[in-house]
């Protein structure tokens, strides 16, 4: 008879023949933590996805400006006088004056320019910025903005914009029908506005740096402090509160911050999440979290329809009867008082499927479960924080 040969795994030695229960555990509980892990990294976030650092932000342009080369979809000018002004102040600075002239164009539209300008955008950049009509212009296909600045919060100058607008919408008819599509009043300029003036902001020269959360949490904010105290081999991360990781650089990480930023918004977590659900009356839209639980409630969802019909009959005497031909009304009244509804016992500690599974078996929809949900928060057995957009 062969020698069965000895099975290892880790660091025990495992008879097959000898113990076949052992060996069979021993696999099922491998089995059992590989998927734990696998389970636990697929619900992980880095870092990078879930937190801003702080001084590294966007800032928003905006600045006004006239479109020319319009083929007569531009602003009338007894309709829109800002543009007549803003046409008369262009051609005086170039040279041209026609105050007191009658001016009669349908080629230019008054437009709002708008744009972001990244964090550490150099001079001499390029951003794309949004064109959109201020006035009563019926589309800004083929037109050309003239040069715009572009102005940030605090009035200074910090991009200068000018180019072909391309639209992606457009507007044709005659006199009885008009067909549009998308919004041919707005369009882009992709890498149209030159930056010419640049935010300040050493971020080599910081000492410290915060974190901010996204989404504000006790125990995101601390499960992050951990991850980077335990990356680093320090304790130069602290949660200062829900929304505020501090980090304290060493001296010996002095200089290269973009080096320890690099490392650090690559760490993995797993965020955690307050039990919230979130209703849209308007849509009849249910958002509800994983942690979401209903203490032992009974439902009883019914309403009264009334459903009138009328359905009359024409009356048709017999020959030579004399009578007349005429309407008889027939009218067919129906009460539905939901006496068929039941009412449900909603068990507590239920889970978010199980929840949807209940309401769904009493026959309850989307806008219904919106009032019963707020109906059992007001009852004080909705374990989780409502929230009604």
């Amino acid at each position: 008879m062969a020698q069965r040969r000895p099975l290892y795994i880790g660091s025990n030695l495992v008879r097959a023949a000898a113990a076949p229960y052992r060996y069979l555990l021993t696999m099922w509980l491998i089995l059992t933590v590989l998927a734990t892990t696998v389970g636990t990294a697929a619900a992980a976030s880095r870092i990078k996805d879930i937190v801003d650092v702080e001084g590294v932000r966007s800032n928003m342009l905006v600045g006004y400006g006239l479109v020319v080369g319009l083929d007569g979809s531009g602003d009338s000018i007894n309709g829109s006088p800002f543009t007549e002004q803003s046409l008369i102040g262009m051609l005086e600075r170039l040279g041209i004056n026609t105050r007191g002239d009658n001016i009669k164009t349908d080629n230019v539209a008054a437009v709002m320019v708008t744009g972001t300008l990244p964090a550490f955008t150099r001079q001499g950049s390029t951003i794309d910025v949004t064109v959109s009509s201020l006035g009563d212009a019926d589309s800004l296909l083929g037109g050309t903005l003239l040069v715009t600045p572009l102005l940030g919060a605090d009035g200074e100058v910090y991009a200068v914009a000018q180019g072909s607008v391309s639209v992606g919408g457009f507007s044709v008819g005659g006199e009885a029908e008009t067909v549009t599509q998308g919004v041919p009043t707005s369009g882009r300029i992709p890498g149209g506005a030159i930056v010419e003036r640049e935010i300040l902001f050493e971020l080599s020269d910081m000492s410290e740096i915060n974190l901010a959360l996204r989404n504000p949490d006790f125990t995101t904010a601390r499960r992050i402090q951990d991850a980077i105290n335990r990356y680093t081999g320090t304790s130069m991360a602290v949660a200062t509160d829900p929304a505020t990781v501090r980090m304290t650089l060493p001296p010996s990480l002095a200089g290269d911050v973009v080096g320890l930023l690099t490392e650090i918004e690559q760490l993995e977590i797993v965020p955690d999440q307050p039990a919230r659900v979130v209703v849209d009356e308007r849509t009849g839209i249910i958002v509800m979290g994983e942690n979401v639980q209903i203490s032992t409630v009974a439902v009883a969802q019914g309403n009264l329809t009334v459903r009138i019909t009328e359905t009359p009959q024409v009356s048709q005497p017999g020959p030579l009867s004399g009578g007349t031909t005429e309407v008889v009304p027939r009218t067919q009244v129906d009460v539905d008082t939901g006496a068929d509804q039941q009412l449900g016992v909603v068990e507590g500690g239920l889970t978010l499927q199980e929840l949807v599974q209940s309401l769904n078996a009493l026959g309850i929809g989307p806008r219904d479960m919106i009032s019963i949900l707020q109906t059992i928060s007001a009852a004080g057995a909705l374990q989780a924080e409502l929230e009604v957009l």
